[in-house]
């Protein structure tokens, strides 16, 4: 559900109305019934068994329990603990196969940590909770999905002054192999190509203007060439999209946060989409937050959950083959 004060309940209702029809983007929500009962049909259900019958005629919820007034745009930290456990409920029941997938709704993590939060992030947390017991970490990859761009990020919320600190080689040739391995089960591509941008710009013009290109990023690239990867040395940040647009890569992989999500967000706005790569479950989630001045007002559009849906719908058939 996310955070329940923000625009999910909004959204959600909005989503079942547009997708109510199609028997194969059918979905249940974790949250609370109450929350959507003013604004669409909505059937409680006790298993996720349940969704699919009642999804053309009513929204299925599987109750978190019952959750205080909510008014939109004023989120509660009481609600804390039951938005934590959606999302640990959501993770456990694709994991046992109950769900094809998860989409979830915006949090406010600074709501959430008087609950015991402690992760950077949605994601973080949603790979700590698929993590095999006993099991190495997971590497989660933010990738970015609209106006024809897939874009992941090499690095997400930190400042500029950290960025050329915190890429390496090792990691970067990580980041490349996630990538590449999602573009073909996740994506369906066969024979993915993938760009990496540039740090500085022009890809530093051979040193002139910066280093990292030629000591980090470009031999990063050919490692993975020599694992029969098709990844790109960097290429300039302003021109690569426009080559990825024109059909010369399936992917870039941008260096820094704004570089790669103002492409994707100055060509589709409303409708992109956040996919995590990585984990062992399908995992999308719309790319805004939790927008508690649209949910006051009751202006919060759909389009992004509705793409997240239907990603996470089309990640699921190709990991299956259908």
């Amino acid at each position: 559900m996310g955070d329940p004060a923000g625009v999910g309940p909004m959204i959600t209702a909005a989503a079942w109305g547009a997708l109510k029809d199609d028997p194969s983007l059918a979905f249940y929500v974790i949250g609370a019934p109450a929350l959507y009962r003013e604004r669409c049909a909505v059937q409680a259900i006790s298993s996720p068994e349940e969704a699919v019958a009642t999804f053309g005629t009513a929204l299925p919820v599987l109750s978190v329990g019952d959750l205080p007034a909510i008014t939109p745009g004023k989120p509660d930290p009481s609600v804390a603990p039951a938005i934590v456990s959606a999302i640990e409920t959501g993770v456990a029941h694709v994991r046992a196969g109950k769900a094809a997938g998860l989409v979830t709704n915006p949090i406010n993590k600074a709501l959430l940590y008087g609950a015991g939060f402690r992760h950077p992030g949605h994601t973080e947390f949603v790979a700590e909770l698929c993590r095999p017991e006993g099991g190495e970490p997971l590497r989660p990859v933010m990738m970015l999905t609209g106006g024809g761009l897939r874009v992941a990020l090499a690095t997400i919320h930190q400042s500029l002054a950290s960025v050329p600190g915190s890429l390496t080689h090792e990691n970067l040739v990580e980041l490349g192999t996630i990538v590449h391995a999602a573009l073909k089960t996740d994506f369906g591509i066969e024979k993915p190509r993938i760009a990496f941008t540039g740090l500085n710009p022009h890809a530093g013009e051979a040193g002139e203007i910066g280093r990292e290109e030629i000591e980090i990023i470009n031999p990063a690239a050919a490692t993975l060439r020599s694992r029969n990867i098709d990844i790109s040395d960097a290429r300039p940040g302003d021109t690569v999209f426009a080559e990825a647009l024109s059909g010369a890569y399936d992917a870039v992989i941008a260096m820094t946060h704004d570089q790669g999500l103002i492409p994707v967000k100055t060509l589709d706005f409303w409708g992109g989409v956040n996919m995590t790569l990585g984990l062992p479950i399908v995992r999308t989630s719309p790319d805004h937050g939790t927008g508690y001045d649209a949910a006051a007002a009751g202006t919060a559009r759909p389009d992004s959950l509705i793409a997240a849906i239907r990603s996470a719908a089309m990640v699921a058939r190709n990991r299956i083959g259908k």
